[in-house]
């Protein structure tokens, strides 16, 4: 177990760049105490990437500074989709850094150019295992609208929501059947980046100029109000047994406008979940049964955040899902499964060795 290599990759070029960068620094932090040779990787917001030394552990979200990692972090690498070996260092070109120098890897990345599938299939290229869902289902689950065109298929109960690409407007009937509030968020980002509560139409336009700044596909949904925001986190069994939920956890953290949005997650409450809530009488149990539903149908692998709501009359409502959720101190699905009585450097334990024996191909 001690030569086994992990390469650890974050930062990347989404907007989710710094919490992604906190979340690696997460990680990286428990390989040091697990028998794993960490190689930590940074991916700069325009695409350059780096080996980064063992300071990147450190790195974390303040009120005052956003962590990135800077296009002088480190030796630059060229990854590389040939399996084949190769050396690290040559010589008379530099830095070059074979991806199947490693033994597997645990892409940290939030969003897209990472969460979406093509840092997987750059990894399934190369022939190294990694922590996470495959090609097609990280794909999937970063787009929001096609996420739940697949959960209201299979009669999965979800919020109404309306697409709206740039350049188009919503049609009077759609305004009438959504109603008001609701949100607009990017429909292929996450952190509650671009996202705005509109209370009034008249706000509808700048909305979704945010949201487009982010997404040229954004996402319209109707606002769920008087309801409890709950997080399940998700593990995927081993050798096709069923996915593990934790218990609920409740979100109690909101921001100015009434609802957990980027600065309620980072930069908010040391303790922003109640992590036993008391729920009404078998809500705990369709929780988790329909995240574990969610998480298969979905096709994901190792880890998930489902988010749910809970609403007034005691049904429950499928929101979003997360195939590479935060993974900082303060994050929920670390939070959930410790208090489970899985710590953060055994989680973290788990989805390495899951991802070694499994290896890579189709799924």
């Amino acid at each position: 177990m001690t030569n086994i290599r992990v390469a650890v990759i974050l930062g990347g070029r989404s907007v989710e760049h710094a919490v992604s960068t906190a979340s690696g620094a997460g990680v990286l932090s428990a390989l040091q105490n697990l028998p794993f040779e960490a190689v930590p990787i940074g991916i700069t917001q325009d695409g350059r990437w780096a080996m980064l030394g063992h300071e990147a552990s450190k790195q974390s979200i303040g009120a005052d500074s956003m962590p990135q990692i800077s296009a002088d972090a480190g030796d630059r690498v060229v990854p590389s989709a040939d399996p084949t070996p190769a050396p690290t260092v040559d010589a008379a070109d530099g830095m070059r850094f074979a991806l199947s120098d490693v033994d597997v890897a645990f892409p940290v990345l939030h969003g897209s150019w990472g969460e979406d599938g093509t840092v997987q299939g750059l990894l399934e290229m190369a022939g190294v295992p990694y922590v996470g869902s495959g090609v097609l289902s990280s794909a999937v689950c970063m787009d929001k609208v096609f996420t739940k065109r697949l959960l209201a298929n299979a009669g999965i109960p979800i919020g109404p929501y309306e697409v709206v690409r740039a350049g188009e407007e919503l049609t009077q009937g759609q305004m009438d059947r959504l109603g008001l509030p609701v949100f607009v968020k990017p429909s292929r980002s996450g952190s509650s980046l671009g996202v705005t509560r509109v209370t009034a139409w008249s706000q509808l336009p700048k909305a979704l100029e945010v949201a487009h700044d982010i997404d040229p596909k954004a996402l319209v949904e109707s606002a769920f109000t008087g309801v409890r925001e709950i997080e399940c986190a998700v593990l995927g069994g081993a050798d096709g047994a069923a996915p593990e939920t934790s218990g609920p956890l409740e979100v109690l953290e909101v921001g100015e406008e009434g609802w957990f949005d980027f600065d309620s997650k980072y930069l908010g409450s040391d303790q922003p979940y109640d992590l036993a809530p008391d729920l009404p009488e078998g809500v705990n149990e369709r929780i988790r049964e329909l995240s574990a539903q969610v998480f298969t149908l979905l096709d994901c692998s190792d880890l998930a955040r489902i988010d749910l709501f809970l609403a007034p009359d005691g049904e429950v409502y499928v929101n979003e899902i997360n195939t590479m959720p935060g993974l900082t101190p303060k994050s929920g699905v670390p939070l959930a499964w410790q208090a489970a009585g899985l710590d953060y450097d055994s989680l973290i334990a788990r989805l390495v060795n899951g991802a070694l024996a499994r290896g890579t191909g189709l799924r």
